[in-house]
């Protein structure tokens, strides 16, 4: 036999969708990110190239805004015709997944849960990408690649980082 709902059971039911709808009516239209700037961006990769030059290597660098789109890229007179492609995977990689390529090169590697991001023609999990975050949001990532294994390539991606964290710092 079909039983009509109770008045009750209507009511909660309402209730739940005029909440819903209040609160969806409550949250603004538009939002603001903040986006690195080309200047900064390419402070960031002028100290990263800096960095490996003084180690010796020849390297390339590239820094991607928070959606993964090039900012910079930087090839240094020796670095190899590898670079310019792999430097921007690397800064996309990080800016992608908000993580450092060598923390998911880790978290990928075989057997593991993600492993199969691995599997994304754009995906470089290999050290060498840095977040580069303001006020604990990502506002950009910063890709090396040139310097002899990932360790290598992270310090200098890191030395970029570094190079632009009090200019970036959101205040109140």
């Amino acid at each position: 036999m079909h039983r009509l709902p109770t008045f009750a059971a209507l009511t909660l039911a309402l209730s739940a969708v005029s909440t819903q709808t209040a609160q969806a009516a409550d949250a603004p239209p538009l939002f603001t990110v903040q986006q690195l700037t080309p200047e900064t961006a390419l402070v960031a990769a002028q100290a990263a190239l800096a960095h490996c030059r003084k180690a010796g290597h020849q390297v390339a660098v590239a820094v991607v805004d928070r959606g993964g789109l090039v900012q910079v890229l930087l090839r240094d007179r020796f670095a190899g015709a590898h670079t310019l492609d792999i430097a921007p995977r690397k800064a996309w990689t990080a800016a992608s997944f908000r993580m450092p390529t060598a923390a998911l090169a880790s978290e990928t590697q075989a057997g593991r849960p993600m492993s199969g991001i691995r599997q994304s023609a754009q995906v470089m999990a290999i050290g060498g990408g840095q977040v580069i975050e303001a006020a604990g949001a990502v506002v950009g990532a910063i890709g090396v690649s040139g310097a002899p294994g990932g360790e290598a390539d992270d310090a200098c991606a890191l030395a970029g980082v570094r190079a632009v964290a009090d200019a970036i710092e959101l205040r109140d």
